[in-house]
């Protein structure tokens, strides 16, 4: 298949995929009796990433329904008040006028298309354990609705074996034969919001089907959204797969922000250092620190995991220790915080402390598992006066039920602290300069003198 990766260097070894690609016989690209491009999808869940999903499969000709079990966001997305980029956008907009886009909460329409996608949430809860409420009741959803000789592929994140609990078993207590009548697969999304280098099209997937039909049958479904599937002998191997993606780049993460504590204790610049590091072409894989880590995935995924093992009686103590580290990021900002309001001389028992960004990541306005919640709200713990600003964010609810409004017109306003959280692209943030005392949560905000985060 054009695009698919020959060959994958890791650790200074080559390894090459000819074999596998054989084993499990690689993506017919073209109609067959086995594999077929799929003229109907149903994307079941339209949020981060369902939406863009659906938004792709349009943009390949192929006719969508999407299934969502909110009348708001149905609504937003009729409306087209949603967080896409804005190429995705128009596409989305011309998809719904020419109706090659449905959008609707009636899941017996599931029944009506060749193939369905599951991108629903798969959070954690209060107490780090997976919330799998959604995701039972969506897969619940498709098998009652499925009919013989479709083909259903989970992309959500999850435990290690759920493919074949929440969907291959039921079907079968249905009569349904996995791999003969139905066909289901595992595919975790790849999806990157708000980053337009990283288009689905060019972003490789990982598939593993019940059995090889089933991967056969899902691979020419994916292969719409993306130029490259590498297959897998299992639903299994492929939901671990995306688990160890999570744990890997929460373990650099952790290191990142644990590294720049050293490089502060050393008087060194941690960016500066990291991107020496950086010239090193091989064995070096490293991180900016930040503060604090968001997104459903790298705080959320490997809980999942955590979960899993815990229940098998088995421990990760690496991974439980990074966990605990990505955790306490947020509070170490806020003690940063105020170790700067003491050591500058702010005596007033409420400092009037502005942060600059909540969202998780640049670009986008999720709010999910932003540390900007937990460092607004340490703050107000500790007497400050906090407000934000934040032009894609219009409003937040901090764990205590405060709920705070961005603040439009920060510039002039008389701000003890500034605390810089992130940075979007397009937004004027020249004003900062004004004020004397900021704290760069960032480590990249370089137009005013401050000080390092940790």
């Amino acid at each position: 298949m054009e695009g698919f990766p020959l060959s994958l260097a890791v650790n200074g070894r080559e390894y090459e995929f000819a074999d596998r690609l054989v084993s499990y016989s690689a993506v017919e690209s073209g109609p067959s009796s086995s594999a077929v491009t799929p003229e109907s999808v149903a994307v079941v869940g339209l949020g981060y990433v369902g939406l863009p999903t659906a938004v792709e499969f349009h943009t390949q000709h192929v006719r969508v329904i999407g299934v969502d079990v909110s009348p708001d966001r149905l609504e937003n997305i009729r409306r087209g008040e949603v967080d896409l980029a804005e190429s995705d956008r128009r596409r989305l907009r011309a998809g719904l006028e020419s109706g090659g886009i449905r959008v609707s909460s009636d899941s017996s329409l599931i029944g009506s298309v060749e193939a369905v996608v599951i991108c629903v949430p798969t959070p954690v809860g209060a107490d780090n354990t997976p919330d799998l409420g959604a995701l039972r009741e969506a897969c619940l959803g498709v098998v009652e609705h499925m009919r013989a000789g479709q083909t259903v592929i989970l992309t959500s994140t999850s435990y290690v074996g759920t493919t074949r609990e929440l969907l291959a078993e039921p079907l079968r207590r249905r009569g349904f034969t996995p791999g003969d009548d139905v066909y289901v697969a595992f595919s975790a999304e790849r999806i990157d919001p708000g980053n337009p280098d990283h288009r689905q099209q060019d972003t490789p997937r990982v598939l593993g089907g019940i059995t090889e039909s089933c991967a056969k049958r899902a691979a020419s479904v994916i292969s719409c959204v993306t130029r490259s599937v590498f297959l897998v002998s299992s639903p299994e191997a492929a939901e671990l797969t995306k688990l160890y993606e999570n744990v890997f780049r929460a373990v650099t993460l952790a290191v990142a922000n644990e590294f720049a504590e050293v490089c502060r204790g050393l008087e060194l610049d941690p960016i500066e250092v990291t991107l020496a590091a950086g010239t090193k072409p091989y064995g070096f894989l490293g991180g900016f620190p930040g503060p604090g880590v968001g997104g459903h995935c790298i705080p959320c995924d490997p809980y999942y995991l955590l979960w899993q093992l815990r229940e098998r009686r088995a421990q990760a103590p690496l991974l439980e220790q990074v966990m605990r580290a990505i955790r306490q990021r947020p509070h170490q900002v806020v003690r940063r915080a105020t170790e700067l309001l003491r050591e500058h001389g702010v005596a007033t028992p409420n400092p009037r402390v502005l942060v600059i960004g909540v969202s998780y990541k640049a670009g986008v306005g999720d709010l999910r598992e932003s540390p900007a919640l937990p460092i607004l709200g340490g703050l107000r713990a500790s007497g400050a006066e906090v407000a934000y600003h934040d032009p894609l964010v219009p409003r937040v609810e901090l764990e205590d039920g405060t709920e705070l409004v961005d603040t439009e017109c920060p510039e002039g306003q008389r701000w003890d602290l500034v605390v810089v959280h992130t940075l979007h692209p397009g937004v004027d943030y020249d004003w900062v300069i004004d004020y004397p005392l900021v704290l760069d949560a960032t480590y990249l905000f370089d137009r005013v003198p401050h000080r390092r985060l940790l």
